[in-house]
C-alpha cells in the first residue's frame, strides 16, 4: 500500500471515530443524560504532520488556528455530509423536529470548553469561511442553522484541492520548459526569489517578492522555478481579474489566504501593465493586505507602500553569451557570425529563441533566403505588435545611394551603422562592455531644419542594418501630468528592447530645451524626465536617435551624453543638384532637365521631393513627360507654400533654351 493510501485509511478511521463520539454525545443529550467532558473531543494522535499520520481535521485545526471547541463545532457542522442519521439526531437533541441542522446553541450545550467568540467575524470559522450561517431576517445567531463549507467538508475527507470559487481569478502554471534548460543567470534569479522566504520568521507572513522588469516570459519561468524550489504549485492571477467591489475583494483575499494555509501553493500576481500610481494599484494593495502566503508581484518598476514587507528581484534576460549559445544550436556549427549578430542585436529569452528557431526551420524550402537572414527577419517581426501600438513604424526604403549629404555627414551615418553592427564584438569579445558605466546603448542627435534629411537618414541606417524603424513624436509623449512622461517612455523602451528597433524621437526640443532656474516642482520633474530618457537611451541595446529643428535650444549638458551629433545643413548648390538628379524614379518619363538651373533654387531635400512629386502629377494630368516648365512650376508652388518670396524670373523657362545637360 502506498503512503498516500495508508494516510487515507488512517484519516478515515480517525474521522469515523470523531463522528462516532459526536453521535454518541448527541444521543445522550437527546435522552436527557448528563454529558461528561471526556466524551466530547476526538482522540488526538501524537503525530505532528500529515506524513507522521495526522488526520485532516487536526491538520486543519493547526493550519488555521482553531481552538478545540472551534474544531469540534466545525466537525459538528460537517456531520450531515458523512452520515444521514445526524439530521434526526439534531432535531431530537434540540427538541424541535424542524431543526435538522446544528446550531451554535446546540454546540454550546454539546461540546466542551465552549467560547462565545467562536462565531465572531474575526475568528477562523467565519473569517476563513469554514462554515455557512443560515440566518433569515432577524433570527438570532445562536439558533441559526450552521453547515460546513463544501471545500472544507472535502478537506476533512482527505480531498485537498483549490477552492473552485478561485477559478475565475487564478490559473495553475505548468512548466513547458524544464528547469534544467534555464540558463545559469536565470537559475540564480530563482534562488534570489526564494531567499527572503527561507529567511522569514514563522511568526510573520513571508515578504512579498516584487519581480521587476519588462519581460513577462522570463518572470513566469523564474516564478515557476521559485515555486518548484519550495515544492509549491504556482498560480497566476492577472491583476485586472481582481474584483473592484470591496466585499468581493475581501472574500477573495480571505479565500486565497485560507488556501495558502491548506495547500502548498504560491501566487504570482501579474500587474505588469499597471503603474504603482494607477487607481487599480490600490485594489491590488487591498488584496495583498489580506493575502498571506508566498506571493510574487510582477511589476515593471518597484511599488512603494505595500501592506507588508517586500523584497525586489530584477528579472533580466539571459546574458549575451547564453543567447549566443542558444542561437548557435539553431544555426549550427558552420555559422560562426550569425549567432553573434543575432545575440548582440536582439534580446530574447531562451524559450523565445527556441520558438523562433523551430518555426523558421519548419518553413525551410527551396528558393528561401539563408537561415540566418530568415531568423533575423523573424526576430524583427516578433517585436512589431508591441511597438506598433506605441509608435509609428516607418518602412525604410531609402539607401545610402539615395541620400545626398556632405561627405562629413555621410561618414557619420556610416559610423553609426558600423557601431551598431560591431557592438557585439567590441562590447563582448573585446571587453569594452565591462568598462561601460552608463550602458551599452548607441545614441545620436540629428539636428537641422525641417526637410534637410533627418528622417531619411534614419531610414538609410535602418535599411542598412535591416532593422525596424519607429518614429516617436516627443511633443506627444511629454505629458503635463507629473510622472506620466516617464511612464510613456518606459512602455516604449520596454516594448522595443527585445527587437533592437531603431527609435527616432522627433521634436526633441519639446523636452530638451535650455535648462532654466528651477522654480517649482514641474521644473524639477522636467529635468527628471530628460534624465530618464537619456538613461534609457544609454541602456537601450538598439539605436536611439533624437531629432530637432532647433539645435541651439538644446542644453549642452544633455547633448554631451550622446554618442553622435550629426548636423544637417541647409543643402548647397552641389547637394541640391544631386537631389534633383535623384528626385525622379527611373520609371518616370522625364524630358531632359536643367539640373544646374533647378539647383539654384533654395529648397531643402524635403521640398525638392515634394516639387518632383507635384511635377510628376502635372505631367500625368497633361499626358506629358515631366518637362522643365513643369518642374519649375512645381518648385514655384513649393516656394508659395513655404511663404517664401517668389522672383518670377527664377521660374521662367524659354523652350528655345531647353537644357542640354
Amino acid at each position: 500500500m502506498s503512503e498516500e493510501a495508508k494516510w487515507e485509511a488512517l484519516n478515515s478511521r480517525h474521522l469515523a471515530a470523531a463522528l462516532k463520539r459526536l453521535k454518541q454525545r448527541l444521543e445522550r443529550l437527546a435522552s436527557g443524560e448528563k454529558l461528561k467532558a471526556q466524551d466530547a473531543g476526538p482522540e488526538t494522535p501524537a503525530a505532528k504532520s500529515r506524513e507522521d499520520g495526522l488526520p485532516a481535521f487536526l491538520l486543519l485545526e493547526r493550519a488555521l488556528g482553531l481552538s478545540p471547541f472551534e474544531r469540534d463545532l466545525l466537525l459538528l457542522c460537517a456531520t450531515a455530509e458523512f452520515d444521514s442519521a445526524f439530521p434526526s439526531l439534531f432535531a431530537k437533541a434540540q427538541g424541535d423536529p424542524g431543526r435538522t441542522s446544528p446550531t451554535f446553541a446546540l454546540a454550546l450545550s454539546l461540546l466542551d470548553d465552549p467560547t462565545w467568540d467562536a462565531l465572531s467575524p474575526e475568528r477562523p470559522l467565519r473569517y476563513f469561511r469554514l462554515i455557512e450561517i443560515n440566518q433569515p431576517g432577524a433570527q438570532a445567531l445562536t439558533v441559526s442553522a450552521l453547515r460546513a463549507d463544501e471545500r472544507i467538508v472535502n478537506y476533512l475527507k482527505g480531498l485537498n484541492y483549490l477552492d473552485d470559487r478561485l477559478a475565475p481569478f487564478v490559473a495553475a502554471v505548468g512548466s513547458d520548459q524544464p528547469a534544467a534548460e534555464m540558463p545559469p543567470s536565470q537559475g540564480e534569479l530563482g534562488r534570489q526569489v526564494t531567499a527572503p522566504w527561507r529567511l522569514a520568521s514563522a511568526a510573520a507572513p513571508p515578504p512579498i517578492v516584487q519581480l521587476l522588469g519588462a519581460d513577462s516570459g522570463a518572470k513566469q519561468l523564474i516564478a515557476l522555478d521559485a515555486a518548484v524550489r519550495l515544492k509549491r504549485q504556482l498560480y497566476r492571477m492577472p491583476a485586472d481579474a481582481l474584483p473592484a467591489q470591496p466585499a468581493e475583494l475581501e472574500m477573495l483575499g480571505r479565500l486565497w489566504q485560507r488556501e495558502s494555509l491548506l495547500l502548498p501553493v504560491a501566487l504570482w500576481i501579474d500587474a505588469q501593465e499597471i503603474d504603482a500610481s494607477d487607481a487599480h494599484a490600490a485594489t491590488i494593495r487591498r488584496f495583498l493586505a489580506r493575502c498571506a502566503g508566498f506571493v510574487m508581484l510582477s511589476v515593471r518598476e518597484p511599488w512603494p507602500r505595500l501592506p507588508r514587507e517586500s523584497s525586489m528581484v530584477d528579472i533580466i534576460k539571459p546574458t549575451m553569451d547564453e543567447q549566443r549559445a542558444a542561437w548557435q544550436c539553431i544555426c549550427g556549427d558552420g555559422d560562426t557570425q550569425g549567432p553573434t549578430a543575432l545575440a548582440s542585436q536582439f534580446n530574447l529569452n531562451i524559450a523565445d529563441i527556441a520558438r523562433i528557431g523551430a518555426i523558421t526551420k519548419a518553413e525551410q524550402g527551396s528558393g528561401k533566403a539563408p537561415l540566418r537572414d530568415r531568423l533575423w527577419d523573424a526576430c524583427r517581426a516578433r517585436v512589431r505588435p508591441m511597438l506598433d501600438a506605441l509608435a509609428h513604424r516607418i518602412e525604410p526604403k531609402a539607401t545610402f545611394d539615395d541620400i545626398v549629404l556632405p561627405a562629413e555627414q555621410t561618414g557619420l551615418l556610416h559610423q553609426i551603422a558600423a557601431q551598431v553592427n560591431q557592438r557585439g564584438k567590441v562590447y563582448g569579445e573585446w571587453g569594452f562592455g565591462a568598462r561601460a558605466n552608463r550602458g551599452l546603448g548607441i545614441s545620436a542627435l540629428f539636428a537641422g531644419d525641417s526637410g534637410t534629411g533627418k528622417t531619411m537618414a534614419a531610414e538609410v541606417i535602418a535599411n542598412e542594418l535591416r532593422l525596424n524603424l519607429y518614429r516617436i513624436d516627443l511633443s506627444a509623449v511629454v505629458s503635463k501630468y507629473i510622472g506620466e512622461t516617464e511612464k510613456n517612455l518606459r512602455r516604449l523602451f520596454d516594448a522595443a528592447e527585445d527587437g533592437g528597433a531603431i527609435l527616432f524621437f522627433d521634436e526633441a526640443d519639446a523636452l530638451f530645451g535650455k535648462r532654466s532656474e528651477v522654480k517649482d516642482s514641474h521644473d524639477r520633474y522636467a529635468n527628471i524626465e530628460i534624465n530618464y530618457l537619456l538613461q534609457r537611451m544609454e541602456a537601450y541595446r538598439g539605436l536611439a536617435i533624437l531629432a530637432t529643428n532647433l539645435r541651439s535650444s538644446l542644453d549642452n549638458a544633455f547633448t554631451r551624453r550622446l554618442r553622435f551629433i550629426v548636423n544637417f545643413p541647409f543643402p548647397g548648390v552641389v547637394e541640391r543638384r544631386g537631389m534633383w538628379q535623384k528626385a525622379f524614379p527611373p520609371q518616370t518619363p522625364v524630358r531632359t532637365l536643367d539640373h544646374d538651373r533647378l539647383a539654384r533654387l533654395n529648397l531643402t531635400g524635403g521640398s525638392i521631393h515634394n516639387a518632383a512629386l507635384n511635377a510628376a502629377f502635372l505631367g500625368a494630368q497633361a499626358n506629358s513627360p515631366v518637362t522643365m516648365p513643369l518642374a519649375l512650376a512645381a518648385a514655384r508652388a513649393e516656394f508659395v507654400k513655404l511663404d517664401r518670396p517668389v522672383n518670377e524670373a527664377d521660374f521662367r523657362w524659354l523652350e528655345t533654351k531647353e537644357a542640354t545637360a
